[in-house]
């Protein structure tokens, strides 16, 4: 299974981090955060990455490169201006799914988990369309995304409270029937559509995960990895 990091928000919440250094650059525990990511999905098995990306995109291929010196190969997929979640993934599914049909990981570049990266290639069985992580709710997110009901992901549900999207999925390619490549488009509608046929499947990850969206937040990783790593 490949697996796509998502890298071309404009990170403007991290501003003015983000003015002249994209925010999957920005370091936790001296270490840009998409490297975090990377270095886990290859201990995961995952070897064949995507990342995708747009401002100051540039500065990621330098740093990164083919991805020889982390180990796995690394192709990206540029966008002259962010497309959206779906969009993004939409213009790259070619590389991510060449035969048109197999699914792919799909993993927030802007988000810290410890959730176990080496479980997705088993998580999504037919007829499910997408398969989500999901976690407890944030303090910016009370309301939560999504419910969960016996293995599948609803809008709404009487016996559960909702939570919040990770940023990690497992998605098939014919979640984006529909949209052309080079097309913005965001990625709940898609979801929410699937969902209400009955072709999502989703799990609860009680572990350690942040949204890194605000310099705060960053600064309260940074903290969490340097102390867990004895830095």
């Amino acid at each position: 299974m490949r697996a796509m990091i998502l890298a071309a928000g404009l990170g403007t919440r991290m501003r003015p981090l983000t003015l002249d250094t994209p925010k999957p650059l920005l370091k936790i525990a001296n270490q840009p955060m998409i490297e975090h990511h990377i270095l886990r999905l290859k201990a995961a098995g995952f070897t064949h990455l995507v990342i995708n990306h747009a401002w100051l995109g540039e500065q990621i291929e330098a740093y990164l490169g083919d991805g020889q010196r982390l180990g796995v190969e690394i192709v990206y997929s540029a966008e002259s201006e962010p497309l959206e979640t779906a969009g993004g993934i939409a213009k790259a599914l070619p590389l991510l799914s060449p035969d048109g049909h197999s699914p792919f990981a799909v993993i927030n570049g802007d988000i810290y988990c410890d959730y176990p990266f080496a479980q997705l290639p088993l998580m999504l069985d037919a007829p499910k369309i997408a398969h989500l992580v999901l976690v407890d709710n944030p303090e910016h997110n009370p309301a939560g995304d999504f419910a969960l009901q016996a293995g599948s992901v609803v809008d709404e549900s009487a016996d559960t409270r909702k939570l919040t999207f990770s940023g990690i999925s497992v998605l098939s390619p014919a979640l984006f029937e529909g949209i052309r490549s080079g097309e913005k488009a965001a990625l709940a509608p898609l979801l929410r559509a699937a969902i209400s046929e009955g072709k999502v499947s989703g799990e609860h990850h009680p572990g350690y995960w942040v949204d890194v969206g605000t310099p705060e937040r960053l600064t309260e990783v940074d903290q969490f990895v340097r102390e867990q790593n004895g830095v």
